[in-house]
């Protein structure tokens, strides 16, 4: 079966821009949200835990780019790595990035909590970066070879190992103005998300009526979302964020 995977995860790699939007916005469309233990109080906790799942992966995220930025964007939409990156988070987790990824995505279908969400958007996610995970595994084993083997024998795939962690980020400075310049259109696009899921489970749960007060906050909050990201952009354009 690992043929057959890694072909799967090239695919993913190649569309997961397009795969992965298109496949949530789905399940937003054609599942309803479920209030939570059947109160406004108990909703408020489940979108909370979300929440606090969607602020970790976003924390984790910057931690990895602000420590080691790893270029595995792909070369013409196909696996590619210059070099193996093993520094900062990389030296605990083979893949901190993705274990992000996985935190946000599990967090929005937890706001969302709809029961047909969970049962496609669980699996679905775990074959989408496993599948990824294997094809950029295979690419790097034939380019690194050695090199690689004695990395993926050191460092575990996905769940970090913590022993050394302070001692690693101790020796490492963290950078500011890379983190803003590679992740501030990621962290609008998930802000967008989130404020919008938030809107549209309050509205099918409860109505326009009964959400007014919520969406006056949440409109808020998307405003001040556009200032932080306009800013960003202003700072990338004027080349503020150039690091040397």
């Amino acid at each position: 079966m690992h043929k057959p995977l890694v072909r799967i995860g090239k695919f993913f790699f190649k569309y997961r821009d397009i795969v992965a939007p298109v496949i949530f916005l789905a399940l937003v469309a054609t599942t309803k949200p479920r209030l939570a233990f059947g109160s406004m109080r108990g909703d408020l906790l489940v979108d909370g835990f979300g929440i606090l799942l969607l602020v970790a992966a976003q924390a984790l995220r910057a931690a990895v780019i602000g420590y080691a930025y790893i270029v595995r964007g792909g070369k013409n939409k196909q696996v590619y790595a210059s070099n193996l990156v093993q520094e900062g988070f990389f030296a605990h987790s083979r893949n901190p990035l993705y274990i992000g990824n996985l935190l946000g995505i599990f967090g929005l279908l937890i706001i969302l909590n709809s029961p047909w969400a969970y049962v496609i958007g669980v699996p679905f996610s775990l074959l989408l970066y496993i599948t990824i995970v294997m094809a950029e595994e295979d690419f790097l084993a034939h380019k690194f070879s050695t090199e690689y083997d004695a990395y993926c024998c050191r460092v575990p795939r996905f769940i970090p190992n913590f022993t050394g962690l302070g001692k690693t980020l101790e020796s490492m400075q963290f950078n500011w103005k890379r983190l803003i310049n590679k992740e501030y259109g990621t962290t609008f696009t998930g802000g967008t998300m989130i404020l919008l899921l938030l809107a549209w489970e309050s509205y099918c749960n409860f109505g326009y009526a009964r959400s007014e007060d919520r969406f006056e906050i949440l409109g808020l909050l998307f405003l001040i979302l556009v200032v932080a990201y306009s800013a960003a952009r202003y700072m990338k354009k004027s080349r503020m964020l150039d690091t040397a």
